[in-house]
């Protein structure tokens, strides 16, 4: 061995953590309710430094994230190849661009050139990536035990995120594109996913947390919607937030046979829909929305609250007990 290969660092793939990109939605729920908390400051006597601290607190781990998700396809790329090559696990990847894009929403009070930046980055990563993998599903031979929420985040989830940080930003223009293409692909692929649910065997125990992603095109396109439009809410709005309860109604019917799932990270699904739908009451009050938004703001804003922290206290126990992550693969 050469006196060059002993001093040239080596990562050692089996001691990294084993960070899937479905971890990528816990920077979702943290900053959704960040952004939730701002929301409810801008018309309660609620404090506005819980908001901010969230915000941050999901920078800081969307910051972990990238280099540990980074690192896995540079120390270990036949298992970041697999899990992109997954019918399932593959759309998780369309998250790293949407945790971008949020971490761009999370900075904009403090560095408008570094939200641009970051949002530009996230942006044309969502994009592209949402391109690949329609493309592939395009194709068809799919099994259709594999067609699971998931398909909803690489242009429903990307394209709404992309109109929300848009119209933050002050490019509502871009943003209304942004919402028709999110808007139309969640249209379409609802109903696929409800002819697989209505027809197909049922979801094994593993994929019914997947489930949770249900809630998140209606209530994330209500934000987008109010994101893009400076009007007092319509009946479009009205519409998409009534079908988010609806939907967070029947999970929560459900919650027992989902349940039968352990508690796992996979239940950061339900975070990004729970606190998407707070913040579209909230911001519809703030508005001047007349109706019953106002009865189901402060309740809903509780409810995301409970949702998120719940399953952060479960992720941190998991975490402790070396749970959380998957297992390293064995050396070889």
């Amino acid at each position: 061995m050469s006196m060059g290969s002993l001093l040239k660092p080596k990562i050692n793939a089996t001691r990294l953590p084993r960070v899937p990109a479905a971890f990528f939605g816990i920077v979702l729920g943290v900053i959704g309710l960040g952004s939730s908390w701002r929301a409810a400051s801008a018309i309660r006597a609620v404090p506005a430094g819980i908001g901010e601290a969230l915000n941050l607190v999901g920078v800081a781990i969307w910051l972990v994230l990238v280099m540990l998700y980074a690192a896995k396809w540079i120390a270990d790329r036949n298992a970041a190849l697999a899990e992109a090559e997954n019918s399932i696990q593959c759309c998780f990847i369309g998250l790293a661009g949407v945790a971008t894009m949020l971490v761009s929403l999370a900075l904009i009070p403090y560095s408008r050139v570094a939200a641009i930046l970051i949002f530009a980055m996230g942006a044309i990563f969502t994009a592209l990536f949402a391109l690949w993998r329609t493309g592939v599903l395009w194709r068809g031979g799919r099994d259709p035990t594999t067609t699971t929420a998931v398909l909803f985040l690489p242009t429903v989830a990307g394209s709404f995120v992309t109109a929300i940080v848009a119209g933050a930003l002050g490019y509502a223009d871009w943003g209304q594109l942004a919402f028709g293409a999110g808007f139309f692909s969640w249209l379409a692929i609802e109903s696929v996913l409800l002819n697989r649910l209505l027809t197909a065997p049922e979801l094994a125990e593993p994929l019914r947390p997947t489930l949770g992603i249900q809630l998140a095109p209606p209530a994330v396109g209500s934000v987008a919607y109010l994101s893009v439009t400076d009007h007092m809410p319509d009946m479009l709005v009205h519409a998409m937030l009534g079908y988010a309860i609806l939907q967070a109604l029947l999970l929560l019917r459900m919650l027992p046979w989902i349940g039968k799932q352990p508690f796992a990270a996979s239940y950061w699904a339900f975070t990004f829909g729970i606190t998407a739908l707070s913040t579209a009451s909230l911001r519809m009050v703030a508005r001047g929305d007349p109706g019953p938004v106002h009865m189901l703001a402060p309740i809903l804003f509780v409810l995301g609250n409970i949702v998120v922290l719940t399953i952060a206290v479960g992720t941190v126990l998991l975490l402790a007990r070396g749970k959380l992550l998957p297992a390293a693969a064995p050396a070889r």
